[in-house]
């Protein structure tokens, strides 16, 4: 029967080394819910034992491999005996070759495939799958303020009319969107007499940013958005690029607890958030980097570029996190922390890359 889960559930992680996914693994821990983390090798599992064992949590995690997450019933051994389910494996990345086998199969497949597995166990009352602020976005005229009723058509239009020549950013977009659309239309598919076996919802998140904690060996493993600002902070980005305007954006640690209050808030059941803490550009990270008050952790990226210090904010459109604001009673993490504490982990993570 659908319905929120409560703390001592057992929750199914689905991608579970990821960026996102090791926060929402670690603060489901921490209010009281046991974890089972979907990872592609025990090289990925080890690390997060490691990783947990030094929490007073830790006997409350474990994980299964599942290394192929379009193979059909990928998720059939490890859906057994959960309650509630965080769906976050999908592929962010922009190194496209063909839009439908790098991108959109594997997010659509990944994400029918875990709903068809938590259909083979009763117990399931809820699904919370990370979709995107991309499944939301059109190329609106600023400023338009987008909500959850909004869904991008433009970006699948692209792919359909261009093929192999569309390129990788609306192929990411079309991606995400037919992603949680199949999702919608499975459990609608999957309703009978007005009851689904169980319901979901989406969180829709624009740039992520905050620590890193996950396992990457190198920066080029980074994910896309972190990525991006560490660029900045080794130099290998142009001062003009940092003015550009990309949305929104939101701590890793605000979308971690925002899933978990999905899963755990009754009156979530059926409804997308849109999750974003404000509007977007990477001037504004490296102006809180650029303060004197952080003068000793900007001297860790000597090569840091300073970008546009003070220069008018580009115009751009709206995205609307009221629902996800009132519904959780949701304040984000100030955009100086978010900063600070990214930087901070990337400073450590650079000295271990050999990259300083």
């Amino acid at each position: 029967m659908p319905g929120a889960v409560v703390p001592s559930s057992l929750i199914l992680l689905t991608g579970a080394s990821g960026f996102l996914a090791v926060h929402i693994a670690t603060q489901l821990l921490e209010r009281g819910f046991r974890v089972r983390g979907t990872v592609r090798s025990a090289d990925k599992g080890a690390f997060l034992d490691a990783l947990i064992a030094k929490s007073e949590h830790a006997a409350n995690w474990s994980w299964v491999i599942v290394e192929d997450v379009e193979r059909e019933g990928a998720f059939d051994e490890a859906v057994k005996g959960v309650d509630g389910i965080a769906h976050t494996a999908s592929p962010f990345h922009f190194n496209v070759t063909d839009p439908y086998k790098d991108l959109i199969n594997p997010a659509v497949n990944g994400t029918v495939n875990i709903l068809k597995s938590a259909l083979t166990e009763p117990k399931v009352k809820r699904v919370v799958i990370t979709s995107s602020f991309a499944a939301v976005v059109n190329p609106e005229k600023p400023v338009y303020k987008f909500t959850e009723a909004d869904w991008n058509h433009f970006s699948i239009k692209e792919v359909e009319e261009k093929g192999t020549e569309c390129d990788a950013f609306h192929s990411y977009r079309a991606s995400k969107t037919l992603a949680e659309k199949a999702a919608w239309k499975f459990v609608d598919d999957h309703t009978k007499d007005g009851v689904p076996p169980f319901d979901i919802a989406t969180i829709n998140p624009p740039l992520i940013f905050g620590p890193v904690l996950h396992d990457i060996k190198s920066a080029s493993a980074l994910n896309t958005s972190v990525g991006a600002f560490y660029a900045y902070l080794t130099g290998a980005k142009k001062p003009d690029e940092a003015m550009t305007a990309l949305g929104g954006y939101i701590d890793v640690r605000d979308v971690a607890r925002l899933h978990i209050d999905a899963l755990s808030t009754e009156a979530a059941g059926g409804k997308r958030f849109i999750a974003s803490s404000g509007s977007w550009y990477y001037q504004l990270g490296l102006d809180v980097m650029h303060k004197p008050e952080n003068a000793d952790l900007l001297a860790q990226f000597p090569k840091a570029i300073e970008g546009h210090p003070h220069a008018t904010a580009p115009v751009q459109n709206i995205l609307d996190a009221s629902r996800a604001r009132d519904m959780f009673s949701w304040t984000p993490i100030p955009l100086e922390k978010t900063f600070v504490d990214m930087a901070q982990s990337l400073a450590e993570r650079q000295t271990q890359w050999g990259d300083k």
